[in-house]
C-alpha cells in the first residue's frame, strides 16, 4: 500500500502542482501565458487518452507490471521536466509524465482489490480516496513552499527520489494478479486515444466559443474515433472500452454518478476563486477558504470506506451527494459580506458530502465487475473522474461566456443541479445487486 499510494500521491499532486508555477515557467521559458497553459493541458490529455488502454493492458500483462512500468516512466519524465530548457521540451516531458501517471492510476483500483480481502475492500478504497484528497489539498501549498526557496524545476525534481523509492518498494512488495489470455489490441488503443484526446479538446474549445469549424472538426474526429473503436471491439470478450460491463446497471449507474460528482468538483474549484473575489476576498484568502473542502474529504474518506463494508453504496452515495448539493446551495446563498466562518462551514459541508461518496462508489464499480475484468473497471474509475473534471471545467468557461461576471454564481447553480441529479442516480442503484 505504501508503494501504491506513493505513486497515486505523486500522480495526483502533479495534476495541479504545475498550475501555481505557470507564470514563472512562462517567464523563464520566454513564452506567452496561453502557450504555458499547454504544460497543464498536455498532462491531462495524455492521462485521459491512455487510461483505458493501460487498464486493458493490466488485465493481460499483469497490473503489477503496468504499475511499476508507469511509475518508472513517471519518475524519468519528472527528471526530464526538471532539466527542460525550452517550452517544447517541457511539453514533451509532461506528455511522457502524463502517460506514466495514467499507467499508475489506471490499475490502482485493481491493485486495491488484490491487496485487500473482500471484507475489507472498502477500507482500501477509503485509503485511496484519502491520499488523493490530501494530495489535491496540499498541491498548491507544496508548490508555493518550493517556489519560495527554489525555482520551478524543483517542482518536478522532487518526484525523483520518491519515485525511485516507490519503484524499488513496489518490485519487492506489490503482489502479482491473474492475467488474461486475450491479446492487446493496439489498433483499438489508437482509436481510444484519438477519441478521448479529441473529446478533451472539444470540451475546452466549445466552452470558450472558438469558431464552429474548429470545434466541428474536433466533434467529427471524436465521433469517428469512437465509432471505429466500437466497431473494432465488437464481439471481443474483453473490449478495451468495456461497454460490456455497462450492461450491469449497478456498474453503469455508479460510473455515471462518478462523472456527475467530479463535474461538480470541477465546476466548484474553478469558479470559487472568482466567486470569493466578487465577495471581496483576496487571492490569499481564497486559498485558506477552499481548504475546508479537501480537509473534510480527507476526514470522511476512511470513515465512508469502512461504512461501505456494511452499507449499500447507493445509500451512502445518495447521502453524500445530497450533502454536497446542500453545501453548494448554501454557498450560492452567501450574504454580500460573509465572514470566514460563514464560508468555512459551507465548504466543510461540501467536503463531507464529497468524501462520503468516493470510497463507496469506487467499491460499487469494482464489485460489479468480474475479477478477470478488474483492470477495465479500474480504468473506468479513473476515466470517469477525469472526464467529470474536464466537463466541469468546460461548463465553468461556458457560464462565464454566457453570464459574464455573474458566471461564477451560475457555475455554482449548475454544480448544485448536477449534484442533485447525481444523488438521484445514486439512489436508483438500490434496485440492483452486484450482478445486475
Amino acid at each position: 500500500m505504501l508503494a501504491v499510494m506513493t505513486g497515486v500521491a505523486m500522480a495526483s499532486l502533479d495534476t495541479a502542482i504545475a498550475n501555481t508555477a505557470l507564470p514563472a515557467m512562462a517567464a523563464q521559458l520566454h513564452t506567452t501565458p496561453a502557450g504555458s497553459v499547454w504544460i497543464v493541458n498536455i498532462y491531462q490529455l495524455a492521462m485521459l487518452a491512455t487510461l483505458l488502454p493501460f487498464a486493458a493492458l493490466g488485465d493481460i500483462a499483469g497490473h503489477r507490471r503496468v504499475f511499476i512500468g508507469g511509475l518508472a516512466l513517471f519518475t524519468a519524465a519528472s527528471l526530464a521536466c526538471a532539466l527542460a530548457w525550452s517550452l517544447p521540451v517541457l511539453i514533451a516531458a509532461r506528455l511522457a509524465q502524463g502517460v506514466g501517471a495514467s499507467a499508475v492510476m489506471a490499475v490502482t483500483t485493481a491493485m486495491m482489490r488484490a491487496i485487500y480481502p473482500p471484507a475489507l475492500a472498502g477500507r482500501g478504497f477509503g485509503t485511496n480516496a484519502l491520499v488523493v484528497a490530501i494530495a489535491f489539498a496540499v498541491g498548491p501549498t507544496v508548490a508555493s513552499l518550493i517556489l519560495a526557496v527554489a525555482s520551478w524545476p524543483w517542482l518536478f525534481a522532487i518526484n525523483v527520489p520518491f519515485g525511485i523509492g516507490a519503484v524499488l518498494l513496489a518490485r519487492r512488495c506489490v503482489p502479482d494478479t491473474a492475467r488474461g489470455t486475450h491479446r492487446f489490441d493496439y489498433i483499438a488503443a489508437l482509436y481510444n486515444a484519438g477519441a478521448f484526446g479529441a473529446l478533451v479538446l472539444l470540451l475546452g474549445d466549445a466552452a470558450h466559443g472558438v469558431p464552429p469549424l474548429r470545434w466541428g472538426t474536433e466533434l467529427a474526429v471524436t465521433a469517428i474515433c469512437f465509432g471505429l473503436l466500437l466497431r473494432r471491439q465488437r464481439g471481443q470478450a474483453a473490449p478495451l472500452l468495456p461497454v460490456d460491463l455497462f450492461r450491469n446497471p449497478l456498474f453503469a449507474l455508479s460510473a455515471l454518478t462518478s462523472v456527475c460528482t467530479f463535474a461538480v468538483q470541477g465546476l466548484c474549484f474553478v469558479s470559487l476563486p472568482f466567486y470569493f473575489e466578487s465577495l471581496g476576498r483576496s487571492a490569499i484568502d481564497t486559498g485558506f477558504l477552499i481548504t475546508p473542502w479537501p480537509a473534510m474529504v480527507a476526514v470522511m474518506a476512511p470513515i465512508a470506506g469502512r461504512l461501505s463494508d456494511r452499507w449499500p453504496p447507493a445509500i451512502l452515495g445518495g447521502i453524500g451527494l445530497a450533502s454536497l448539493c446542500a453545501g453548494v446551495i448554501a454557498l450560492v446563498a452567501l450574504p454580500a459580506a460573509p465572514s470566514a466562518l460563514d464560508i468555512a462551514w459551507r465548504m466543510g459541508l461540501c467536503g463531507i458530502g464529497f468524501g462520503f461518496f468516493q470510497a463507496p462508489n469506487m467499491k460499487a464499480i469494482m464489485a460489479s465487475a468480474p475479477v478477470a475484468r478488474a483492470g477495465g473497471a479500474s480504468g473506468i474509475v479513473a476515466t470517469s473522474r477525469l472526464l467529470g473534471q474536464a466537463t466541469g471545467v468546460a461548463l465553468v468557461a461556458c457560464c462565464f461566456m454566457l453570464a459574464g461576471h455573474a458566471g461564477a454564481r451560475w457555475a455554482l447553480v449548475a454544480a448544485a443541479t448536477i449534484a442533485a441529479a447525481g444523488a438521484c442516480v445514486s439512489l436508483a442503484r438500490l434496485g440492483f445487486n452486484e450482478r445486475g
